[in-house]
């Protein structure tokens, strides 16, 4: 049992070590981060839940802000964006999905839903559709029934006194 205990000391002493190896590393590529100029956001390889949230305390602590995508525990990343080029909510559903982003792509996408809202605009201001099935059944069956049929079926159309009619 003493044996146990100090070996288990002794790897959390290792585990707390790379910790802190792990944050000092990833405050030194957040600062090379915020100090290159062209790139307004940078991906992270695929880590473990405890360096990502080091990371996201690292980002948070330097003012930037930060995501985490990617389906499973072991291929969830970490994405780093500067303040001033903070992603939209188009790009960052495009990164859940796992697509890369593409601004012309999205300005489509834009200039899409703004039709399909016009044109659903326009459908309310006409009104509402009148009542009743989009085609009538008798122009459907008029060439099985004649046009008529159903009047001259009336016209003859006797009471069967034997079912009370």
């Amino acid at each position: 049992a003493p044996e146990q205990a100090a070996r288990m000391k002794k790897l959390q002493e290792q585990e707390k070590r790379q910790k802190v190896e792990f944050r000092k590393r990833m405050e030194q590529e957040v600062s090379q981060f915020i100090q290159a100029t062209g790139e307004p956001r940078r991906r992270f390889q695929p880590m473990n839940k405890i360096e990502r949230s080091i990371l996201h305390d690292v980002a948070e602590v330097a003012g930037l802000t930060s995501f985490s995508f990617g389906d499973d525990e072991d291929s969830r990343y970490v994405m780093v964006f500067k303040k001033e080029f903070a992603p939209s909510d188009e790009e960052l559903e495009a990164y859940r999905r796992g697509e890369e982003w593409d601004p012309a792509r999205a300005e489509e996408r834009r200039r899409l839903r703004e039709l399909a809202a016009q044109q659903e605009e326009a459908e309310l201001e006409r009104g509402p559709a009148p009542p009743g099935p989009p085609n009538d059944y008798k122009d459907k069956y008029r060439h099985l029934i004649g046009s008529e049929a159903a009047k001259a079926a009336a016209r003859t159309m006797e009471a069967n006194k034997a079912y009370g009619c």
